[in-house]
């Protein structure tokens, strides 16, 4: 099997990367591909976690905005860690997360929620890339709702009068990043139109001129309708197709290895890198 959408507390995931490849190995999977959001920190861990036949393809997904303010995602996996370029954009990125979570804090407290940075500081775990799920998390523990799933229906999809968007590259020059930097990208999950505005399939014409490598088709967020249509895209324009979990650990339905990717398309997707970094044991 091969997951190649997971995430750990270096962001926005509850596990530490140490106990996802744990929970790989236990799952008997062949490849984890661990991408969390905007960061890398998570890397050195896992690395030092490996063992066994488990092999690891470690990136990051990409928040992206599209010149008409849709918010994308887009995974880098098998780029060179050390690309100066990369590391910058990615803490910029994070660097926008701050004042965009206050914003979404004031619209909150401004309809009577009481919630405050404070709380979502104290649900992320030390070191951790500040997202939505921490908010989540933080409504949680106040009793304002049940469960991360409920908050994100609720109140944290991208369409809610809670939401705020944050400076970040577009889909393109994401891609054309990750290219540099040796890596391959996939787009994450484009079609979840539960989530809020989504691409549409003439969108993805510019995205392979940037240099786009594949389409994250099976994802839970996307119904048989979607994944087809994307099928369909990934068919027309010779892109890899992907199946991934986005694993976030407890307090998310998604469980690890739900969705996987076919092995070929694996190779042919790891053939695309400019060089060989897969991490074995």
């Amino acid at each position: 099997m091969i997951d190649l959408h997971t995430h750990t507390n270096c962001s926005d995931g509850t596990d530490s990367p140490r106990e996802l490849v744990n929970k790989a190995i236990v799952q008997g999977l062949d490849v984890l591909g661990i991408s969390d959001h905007d960061t890398t920190s998570g890397w050195k861990e896992a690395t030092e976690s490996l063992r066994g036949s488990l092999k690891l393809a470690l990136g990051s997904e990409i928040s992206c905005l599209t010149t008409d303010g849709i918010s994308v995602h887009m995974l880098g996996l098998l780029f060179d860690p050390e690309y100066a370029e990369m590391q910058q954009v990615l803490e910029e990125t994070r660097d926008g997360r701050l004042p965009r979570m206050r914003k979404m804090i004031e619209k909150m407290r401004a309809e009577g929620m009481d919630i405050s940075m404070a709380d979502v500081e104290q649900a992320m775990p030390a070191g951790a890339t500040m997202g939505r799920p921490h908010l989540a998390d933080a409504l949680v523990a106040k009793k304002i709702v049940k469960s991360r799933d409920e908050a994100f229906v609720d109140l944290l999809h991208n369409e809610s009068r809670f939401y705020v968007s944050h400076a970040a590259p577009t889909p393109a020059e994401a891609i054309a990043l990750i290219r540099r930097a040796g890596g391959v990208s996939v787009i994450a999950h484009p079609f979840a139109s539960h989530r809020g505005q989504i691409l549409k399939a003439e969108d993805f014409s510019e995205l392979v001129a940037a240099g786009l490598n594949g389409i994250e088709v099976d994802h839970r967020d996307q119904n048989p309708e979607e994944r087809a249509m994307l099928r369909s895209i990934a068919k027309e324009l010779d892109l890899v197709v992907t199946g991934s979990s986005d694993y976030h650990g407890t307090g998310k339905l998604n469980s690890l290895a739900e969705n996987h990717t076919h092995r070929e398309q694996w190779e042919k997707l790891e053939s695309q890198a400019d060089a060989r970094r897969v991490v074995s044991a």
